[in-house]
């Protein structure tokens, strides 16, 4: 809502326009009236709607065209004064006045407009039926007040409409010629419906109606006011009230009445709790609160916001398998004004023989966008109205700030879930394939995804002694020339060699030297398609005698050309590196870490199943 309210009074001389504002403030009738009032403000406190208001004063003896020219760009409502007793000044409502104002104001954002007409108790009839066909003519033209500056009838109302025509203005809401709301209104008000609909079974019922009730006015409503709702929406339509709840066309039928009633505040309260600006845009303060991210700390989502998206999940997991199919992802993202997943997530996390995302999967999509990009992060859970269910002041709340890496270094301990691998080697030498691997996609599988689906990024859980984190892959691509800080920067590195390719080590061997042999960050060599003939690298030394010589563990035989899933124990071996890098320098001429990682592996993968069926027998 703004901050303030800039008030303009025009209109003919001597219509009474000074006399309305001094009478407003003196609370009576001026004796001596001047050429033009002062501005003045009123505060906050005063007002109804708790924002100071600024009214402005136009005398044409006074001031230039130039002068009423600025003073009409920096008004947010515009009261067009004429005397009710004076037909050439009506006469110029629409001969003048308004022509000029529409001159002077940008067509997509006119200003609201009231028409005053003043001096009432001069006479005994209304100058309404002269003035609604000029209100029909001009959609600018918000309403109109007959008032008395002399019996000071109405001028506090003439104030509280110019006030509310800018606060709550009925232009983005309705169109009255067709009498109903206008598509970017329903728009809002659906996402709104969506959001609110918890269970997403397409109605509010008294539950999800109370919260919404308690969310936007602070207070809720009592089972009988809850029935009269409904009746009243029950009165008007059939379609509006299904198995005792308020369905979407009800929702819509209700904010319709409101407006038709003149209680657009009502409308705009609800809009502006679910975070919408005048234009009914999401405005950015709501989508991207500041989140303050120091340098060398990473960010995660915190326990609530996982509950939250769990919530999400079994909200549109409809046939409960525990993933979600192409129509349940459709239906999830309806309160987004774009699809944000493309055909690549389903491609950098775990998914069920049909190709759909599962629960794991959906949750590691959020973890890593959270990772990788907050700032959308945050605009998702915006979009799904994370800071309005859990009653958060944003979605700031939902987000994790991890301390810096040097002191986990220092205190050789980390409480980060999330951990990035960058995966380094030469064009061909199964990079992507070791990445579809820790999603548990052999080859075979592999060949079938297409080019324009794959993704440079793989995410899923591993389990390190007894505690479940997020590993995050990362292809690099293969530019030996240009490695930037993000290529550069994560948790432990995979340098990739193609055994079968006498040219591919060589390739491995030079980034390290250039970029990761003075690093603290740990290094393995993976050893690529280990299934086939291994060649003689065309390399000074060998695979093995580099790795011996810069103190790196032996290079680590892979292969994702199985007829099963393929070994996933390299995955839980990264991620114990990238929690404990020191350990992994101490150890490497202790074979018992690598054996600690995978037996580690093993039991809480089991256990991790075993808990995880349970999970799925409760959800």
């Amino acid at each position: 809502m703004r901050k303030d309210v800039r008030i303009l009074l025009v209109g003919e001389p001597k219509v009474g326009k000074t006399s309305l504002i001094m009478s407003l403030v003196s609370e009576e009738f001026p004796d001596e009236v001047p050429l033009r009032a002062e501005e003045i403000t009123i505060p906050a406190d005063v007002t109804p709607e708790r924002v100071p208001t600024h009214i402005v004063d136009y005398s044409e003896a006074e001031q230039s065209d130039e002068q009423l020219y600025q003073e009409i760009s920096k008004a947010n409502v515009i009261c067009i004064v004429y005397s009710v007793n004076n037909k050439t000044s009506i006469e110029k409502v629409t001969s003048h006045w308004i022509p000029l104002i529409n001159d002077r104001t940008d067509k997509d954002s006119r200003v609201p407009l009231i028409l005053v007409g003043n001096k009432s108790d001069l006479v005994e009839h209304s100058s309404m039926e002269t003035i609604l066909p000029i209100m029909n003519q001009y959609q600018d033209i918000e309403t109109c007040v007959e008032c008395s500056a002399k019996n000071l009838k109405n001028i506090s109302e003439l104030f509280y409409y110019a006030q509310k025509a800018v606060l709550h203005p009925t232009g983005p809401l309705y169109c009255p010629e067709e009498k109903e709301l206008k598509p970017s209104c329903i728009k809002a008000l659906t996402r709104i419906f969506k959001v609110s609909d918890l269970d997403n079974d397409g109605v509010l019922n008294d539950n999800e109606l109370n919260f919404f009730q308690r969310t936007c006015f602070n207070t809720p409503l009592a089972p009988q006011a809850l029935e009269d709702v409904k009746n009243v929406v029950r009165r008007n339509m059939t379609d509006g009230v299904k198995a005792n709840g308020l369905t979407l066309k009800g929702f819509l039928f209700l904010h319709t009445l409101f407006i038709q009633r003149g209680r657009h505040e009502t409308t705009w309260t609800v809009l502006r709790r679910f975070g919408y600006d005048d234009d009914l845009e999401l405005t950015q303060e709501y989508l991207f609160p500041i989140v303050k991210i120091p340098a060398d700390c990473t960010t995660e989502l915190n326990h609530n916001a996982y509950l939250f998206l769990q919530s999400v999940f079994d909200k549109h997991d409809k046939d409960r398998d525990c993933a979600l199919s192409p129509e349940e992802v459709k239906d999830l993202f309806k309160v987004f004004p774009y699809m944000p997943w493309g055909p690549d997530v389903n491609n950098t996390v775990c998914t069920n023989d049909q190709g759909w995302i599962t629960y794991q999967g959906y949750l590691s999509q959020w973890t890593l966008t959270t990772y990788l990009d907050v700032q959308r992060s945050l605009e998702y859970l915006g979009y799904l109205g994370y800071s309005i269910i859990y009653e958060q002041e944003s979605q700031a709340a939902a987000i994790t700030v991890t301390r810096n890496k040097r002191i986990d270094l220092q205190k050789k301990q980390t409480q980060r879930s999330v951990f990035r691998c960058n995966v380094l080697g030469a064009r061909g030498s199964g990079k992507s394939g070791f990445l579809q691997a820790f999603l548990g996609r052999n080859l075979q599988y592999q060949r079938r995804i297409r080019e324009d689906h794959k993704s440079l990024f793989a995410i899923s859980t591993t389990y390190v002694y007894g505690q479940e984190k997020y590993l995050l892959l990362h292809e690099v691509m293969p530019d030996f020339d240009f490695l930037s800080e993000a290529d550069l920067a994560c948790d432990v590195v995979c340098l990739v060699y193609d055994i079968n390719s006498p040219r591919s080590f060589e390739y491995c061997a030079k980034v390290y030297k250039q970029y990761f042999i003075d690093s603290k960050t740990p290094c393995v060599v993976i050893a690529t398609k280990s299934d086939l003939h291994e060649v003689r690298q065309h390399y000074s030394l060998s695979p093995h005698e580099f790795c011996r010589k810069h103190k790196l563990h032996p290079p680590q035989p892979f292969t994702c050309n199985s007829t099963d899933a393929p070994n996933k124990d390299i995955y839980t071996r990264l991620t114990t590196m990238a929690m404990y890098p020191h350990m992994a320098q101490a150890d490497l001429k202790n074979s018992t870490f690598w054996l600690r990682a995978s037996v580690g592996a093993t039991v809480f993968a089991v256990l991790g199943f075993a808990m995880y069926r349970v999970l799925l027998k409760q959800r």
